[in-house]
C-alpha cells in the first residue's frame, strides 16, 4: 500500500489592536472591535472564511462523501474555534459533521498556538488539556496525535510526549519537520521515534512535495511553474521509491488565502485526490493511521529545536531579536501573579498574548522570510507589534496592582 498522509492546520490568531500608552490604565480591550481597522479580527476571519475556510471545507466534505478511502487530518486552535462561534458557526457545523464520519481525525495542540513549551511546562500543559477537553466537548473526539505549535520539536519535547505526553493526555504520537539536517540519508516516508522512546512515535512532514503546493504552486518565476496534476502524481510515484508514506503537511490557507482560488488551487486539490485514488494500492490515511502502518524505521535525534518555518527551520522567527526576547520573557514572567487573581477576564486576555503570532510580527528578517512575515502581519513595522503588545503587558500589570489592592483591602 502507497499511502497519504494529508494533515491541514487550521488558525487564527486574536490581533492585537493599535493600543496606545494612553489607553494603559484606562481601556482594557486590547482585542480590536473596528470593523474596518487593520487589526479587526471578525474582518480578517470573515475573509479568510470566504476565501479558504468555506470552499475548502466544501472540497473535503465532497471528497469525503465520493471517496470512502479519503482521510484527513486537520489540527485547529482555540483560538480559531472561538472566532468561528462568534462569526460563523457553521463552520463549526461542518467540522463536526466531518469527524462523524470517522474519515477526519483532529490532532492535538496547544489551545492558544503558543511556544508555552519553551518558557513554562505547567501552561503548556495546562493548554494542551484545555484544548483536548474542547475538541472533546465540540466533536466528541480524543485527540490521539500531537502537534506542537509551528512543528516546533525537540528531543526533550520527544521525552516529553513519550511520558506525559503518553501518559497524561494518550498521545501515541507527534507530528515535525523531516529537516534535511536532520535525517541525513533518510526519507521522511517513515515512521521514526524519538532516542529511547517506547510509547510514541513520529511522522515526518515531506517539506518538498508540501511546500510545492503550500508556497511554491502560483510561483511564475518557479522552473516547474505550471504545477499540473499529472507531473505532481509523477512526482508523488518517484518519492515514493525512498517509502511508501508520503506526508503533506501544509497550513489550511494554503488553500485559497496563500494561494488564490485563480490559480487553480482548488480544481489541482480535487483532481490529486480522485487521480491518486484510481490506483488500487494507494489509499489516505490519518496521522493515527499512519503512525501504524509500519515499525519505526529509526530514531531521529533532534538536540535543536527544529519548526517548519523560515529558511532556517529553528525558533528565530519567534525569538530572534531583544524586541521578541523581552516580550515572551516578561509575559510569562506575569504568569503565576496572573493566575493567582483568579480573574477570568484577565487570564484569558494573558493566555491570548501568549499565541505566537505576537513575536512572529515582531520579527526584523529580510529578503524572502521578512517578506512572508511582513505578508502576515497587520502592522505597519516589527516595532508597532512591539509596542503595541508591550502596552497590553502595561496594562495587565496595572490590572494585577489593582487586583493586589483590592485584596489587601479586603
Amino acid at each position: 500500500m502507497r499511502a497519504i498522509c494529508l494533515y491541514l492546520h487550521v488558525h487564527q490568531p486574536y490581533r492585537v489592536r493599535a493600543y496606545s500608552i494612553f489607553n494603559v490604565a484606562r481601556d482594557h480591550n486590547y482585542w480590536n472591535t473596528d470593523f474596518y481597522s487593520k487589526q479587526s479580527n471578525e474582518r480578517i476571519f470573515k475573509k479568510v472564511a470566504e476565501k479558504s475556510y468555506h470552499p475548502m471545507f466544501d472540497l473535503i466534505e465532497g471528497n469525503i462523501k465520493r471517496f470512502p478511502d479519503f482521510k484527513v487530518s486537520m489540527s485547529i486552535t482555540g483560538t480559531w474555534l472561538e472566532q468561528a462561534e462568534e462569526w460563523d458557526p457553521s463552520l463549526i457545523e461542518q467540522v463536526r459533521r466531518m469527524v462523524a464520519t470517522g474519515q477526519v481525525e483532529i490532532i492535538g495542540e496547544t489551545y492558544y498556538h503558543s511556544l508555552a513549551f519553551f518558557h513554562n511546562r505547567e501552561e503548556f500543559e495546562s493548554q494542551v488539556a484545555r484544548h483536548q477537553s474542547r475538541i472533546q466537548e465540540l466533536f466528541g473526539f480524543k485527540t490521539r496525535v500531537f502537534r506542537d505549535t509551528e512543528f516546533a520539536y525537540n528531543d526533550e519535547l520527544g521525552a516529553w510526549l513519550d511520558n506525559e505526553g503518553f501518559n497524561k493526555f494518550g498521545f501515541r504520537g507527534m507530528l515535525t519537520e523531516g529537516w534535511d539536517k536532520v535525517l541525513g540519508w533518510r526519507s521522511p516516508n517513515h515512521v521514526y521515534r524519538a532516542p529511547g522512546a517506547v510509547n510514541t512515535r513520529l511522522l515526518l512532514k515531506n517539506y518538498r512535495l508540501s511546500d510545492d503546493i503550500a508556497f511554491r504552486f502560483s510561483d511564475r518565476g518557479w522552473k516547474e511553474w505550471p504545477l499540473t496534476v499529472d507531473k505532481y502524481q509523477n512526482w508523488l510515484d518517484m518519492d515514493c521509491l525512498r517509502g511508501n508514506l508520503i506526508n503533506l503537511f501544509m497550513d489550511f490557507e494554503t488553500f485559497g488565502e496563500n494561494q488564490w482560488a485563480d490559480t487553480g488551487i482548488f480544481e489541482f486539490m480535487n483532481c490529486l485526490i480522485e487521480r491518486w485514488l484510481s490506483v488500487y494500492e494507494n489509499k489516505f490515511v490519518t496521522c493515527s493511521e499512519a503512525l501504524e502502518l509500519e515499525e519505526p524505521a529509526d530514531e531521529v535525534s533532534m538536540p535543536q529545536t527544529v519548526t517548519w518555518a523560515d529558511t532556517e527551520r529553528d525558533l528565530s522567527a519567534w525569538a530572534g531579536n531583544s524586541m521578541q526576547e523581552e516580550a515572551e520573557n516578561i509575559l510569562y514572567g506575569m504568569r503565576s501573579e496572573i493566575l493567582e487573581t483568579g480573574d477570568q477576564r484577565l487570564i484569558e486576555d494573558w493566555r491570548r498574548l501568549t499565541t505566537s503570532d505576537h513575536p512572529y510580527y515582531m520579527c526584523t528578517k529580510y529578503w524572502n522570510d521578512g517578506d512572508v512575515h511582513a505578508y502576515f502581519s497587520p502592522y505597519d513595522s516589527p516595532y508597532d507589534a512591539f509596542m503595541y503588545f508591550m502596552n497590553a503587558i502595561r496594562d495587565l500589570q496595572y490590572r494585577l496592582l489593582n487586583d493586589k489592592k483590592k485584596r489587601n483591602l479586603s
